[in-house]
């Protein structure tokens, strides 16, 4: 790209001429974006994204499930940020402060809505296990370890990359910012594909190896018969896929930097980042684990606390079958006075 002359100076000499969002030299060489960000656009999305909020909100508040509710409702806060951010940016494309909102919130929201489904899949095996017969590739406890370390450092990454791209005040510390994000991106990639993997393993060991699912737990069978708990199933591997996507578009994005194609073309990022992480958080909010597993949320819960604690339960920390009809009944008893949900395995507050 050619250097632009203004009355015999460069870019680099004047300050902003007037009407220079209008102008697209200016505003390929000034602005963080090579365009406008689109006001109806980016508010239907902020509209979208409140609305989960409210709903997701509600759920937490109804069913107490906040091991899944927390992270989504921070993610969802962090879209609703992101959108506003550029909003502001359509005002004024060259603001720091805008493109900080809407870098570092919309790059870092998708990794606390990972968070919500690695604490589920804990949940989902102990729904089908029978505590000695092994199911998954990994122990419930090492999963939702490894799973949220990997979902920590992905975060990390992106935010400290996130924040010396935006604030950078020469090219090559923004060009190491941009490299940090892709290697967040990268990581939360890698994460959530092995996510993906095991969740197809657990799925392929079901079918293929019934002896080793729970069938003498009527309360259980009861719950995966259920069309609720089917639902969710789905909606879990349709928010992954979501997920999978976003981030891979990302990384594409980002790789190019700030003025590549993919950075600066506003309805491929609509498609494959706002629209995945609409649909990621519609899923998430109609199959609410809370809503479809009641009291029996508490099933899956995994102990950190190592041996002692996994005694009072089953293996790999995961609560044993008569802890867990324990706590689904005190539920049931507490959550009698309310809507109920399913017998002996629903409850109206679950942690």
């Amino acid at each position: 790209m050619s250097t632009p002359v203004v009355n015999g100076t460069t870019p680099e000499t004047f300050l902003l001429p007037p009407n220079c969002d209008q102008q697209q030299w200016c505003l390929d060489w000034y602005g963080y974006v090579n365009y406008l960000p689109s006001v109806a656009g980016n508010a239907f999305f902020l509209a979208a994204f409140s609305v989960g909020l409210i709903t997701q909100l509600f759920l937490g508040i109804r069913y107490r499930a906040w091991t899944f509710t927390g992270p989504m409702l921070v993610g969802i806060i962090l879209e609703i940020v992101g959108y506003g951010g550029r909003i502001g940016m359509h005002q004024d494309v060259f603001s720091d402060s805008w493109f900080i909102m809407y870098l570092c919130c919309l790059t870092i929201a998708p990794a606390l809505f990972s968070a919500a489904l690695y604490l589920s899949l804990s949940r989902i095996i102990a729904i089908y296990s029978n505590n000695h017969a092994k199911l998954s590739l990994l122990a419930p406890r090492t999963i939702t370890l490894s799973f949220i370390t990997f979902d920590f450092l992905s975060l990390l990454l992106q935010a400290i990359g996130g924040a010396l791209a935006s604030t950078a005040s020469t090219p090559e510390t923004r060009d190491t910012g941009v490299n940090i994000m892709v290697a967040g991106l990268s990581t939360q990639v890698a994460a959530t594909t092995l996510f993906a993997v095991l969740c197809l393993h657990l799925m392929y060991t079901i079918r293929k190896r019934p002896e080793r699912v729970d069938n003498a737990s009527t309360d259980k069978v009861t719950l995966r018969q259920s069309k609720r708990f089917k639902g969710f199933l789905i909606a879990v591997g349709v928010a992954v896929i979501t997920i999978l996507i976003r981030c891979a578009f990302r990384v594409a994005e980002l790789s190019e930097g700030f003025k590549g194609e993919l950075a600066n073309n506003e309805t491929l990022f609509m498609i494959f980042d706002s629209t995945m992480m609409v649909i990621c958080v519609a899923v998430l909010s109609a199959a609410h684990p809370g809503w479809v597993m009641g009291g029996w949320w508490k099933m899956g819960q995994v102990s950190f606390r190592g041996r002692k604690r996994a005694t009072l339960g089953g293996a790999d920390g995961v609560a044993s079958e008569g802890g867990l009809e324990q706590h689904a009944n005190k539920d049931e008893k507490r959550g009698a006075a309310g809507a109920g949900v399913s017998s002996g395995s629903t409850s109206d507050s679950v942690s």
